[in-house]
């Protein structure tokens, strides 16, 4: 028998891999349209505190908690994945295990 086919899984785990360095390296097009919304909102924010002369402290934490949001999902989404891929797997050796056990011998 062949190996399992994998290979869509497979991209999506490298893709979504890639989404999620970018994340952590402060990227933005991994983020969704609300997240990025929300990121310009907390930059717009920051902006008018420093125009009146006040910390930016609070738009930071909202950036930073947006950020790690972002990188929960992601997360999750890898998981997924690794359990999609796995099963696959698992499948595959099922019907291989049970196509030898109803062999000829």
């Amino acid at each position: 028998m062949s190996k399992p086919d994998t290979k869509r899984v497979d991209r999506a785990i490298r893709q979504t891999t890639k989404k999620l360095e970018a994340v952590r390296r402060g990227e933005w097009w991994p983020l969704t349209g609300r997240e990025r919304r929300d990121m310009l909102r907390a930059m717009a924010g920051g902006a008018r505190s420093i125009h009146q002369g006040r910390s930016t402290t609070g738009a930071e934490n909202r950036m930073d908690t947006i950020g790690s949001a972002a990188e929960m999902r992601l997360n999750a989404e890898l998981t997924a994945l690794y359990g999609e891929r796995q099963r696959i797997v698992t499948e595959h050796a099922r019907d291989k295990a049970a196509k030898k056990s109803s062999g000829w011998w």
